[in-house]
């Protein structure tokens, strides 16, 4: 995979990572077939074993980094509990079938744990890119069902949606929900002047925490990672609510 972004120390582990897997990649496939298979089925090939070594050589995620992370996290939210770690990792490479860029892998790692998977709607998300790394939390491009009554929720119950927003973890952590694909105009289903009108305006329920390139390489990542996602934890517990 080929990794942009920032210099320094995270860049250099990353350009340390990519030749690593190349060298691997090179030692395991058997070139004298390569004339004898298909073009779909080399490309096949290739992908499942750069996907593997992308497992087990990348220091960051690799299965053990992600299950001391879901341990961490199960501590405040035993749900976390369910996830296998193995499938909280997104697929290296890309779906180019109707995509103009053509470049077929991606030139980031990311783990979500919950958000979709398993009962939850809400989740953490972790995103790995030099220079471009950040933690999320909440709940992402919902269901049409679904955002409705998260937004109902909001609005019956404003005062406590509110007091989670205003929670000092929270403020340090966080600069308010994203406000990414939000209504110009309240939803049709509520009144427009509704005291929480600009939340319900929102089509995600999404807060963001930048991390550097030098974090992501501290020995107690995860632990750090961890606490930054339990205060994440109440926004998630309000989300799900209605759901329970």
């Amino acid at each position: 995979p080929s990794f942009g972004g920032s210099s320094g120390g995270g860049a250099k582990n990353h350009d340390e990572l990519k030749r690593t897997i190349h060298n691997k990649l090179v030692d395991r496939l058997d070139f004298s077939r390569v004339k004898d298979l298909a073009s779909d089925t080399m490309r096949r090939d290739i992908r499942r074993v750069i996907e593997h070594l992308c497992d087990t050589e990348n220091p960051l995620l690799n299965r053990i980094e992600r299950e001391k992370l879901i341990e961490e996290i199960s501590k405040f939210d035993e749900e976390i509990l369910k996830i296998d770690p193995k499938k909280a990792l997104f697929r290296i490479y890309r779906d180019i079938r109707f995509s103009k860029l053509k470049i077929p892998y991606k030139t980031h790692f990311g783990a979500s744990l919950g958000m979709g998977k398993g009962n939850k709607i809400s989740g953490y998300y972790l995103h790995i890119e030099p220079g471009k790394s950040f933690l999320a939390g909440g709940v992402y491009q919902p269901e049409p069902s679904v955002l409705k009554e998260i937004r109902k929720e909001i609005s019956m119950n404003s005062s406590e949606f509110k007091k989670i927003l205003e929670q000092k973890d929270f403020r340090n952590n966080f600069r308010g929900l994203s406000v990414e694909s939000k209504l110009k105009r309240v939803p049709n289903d509520f009144e427009k002047d509704d005291p929480m009108a600009e939340f319900l305006k929102l089509k995600n329920f999404i807060v963001t925490h930048p991390i550097s390139d030098e974090q992501l390489f501290e020995k107690n990542a995860a632990q750090h990672f961890a606490k930054i996602f339990e205060s994440i934890q109440p926004l998630n517990q309000f989300l799900e609510a209605p759901f329970l």
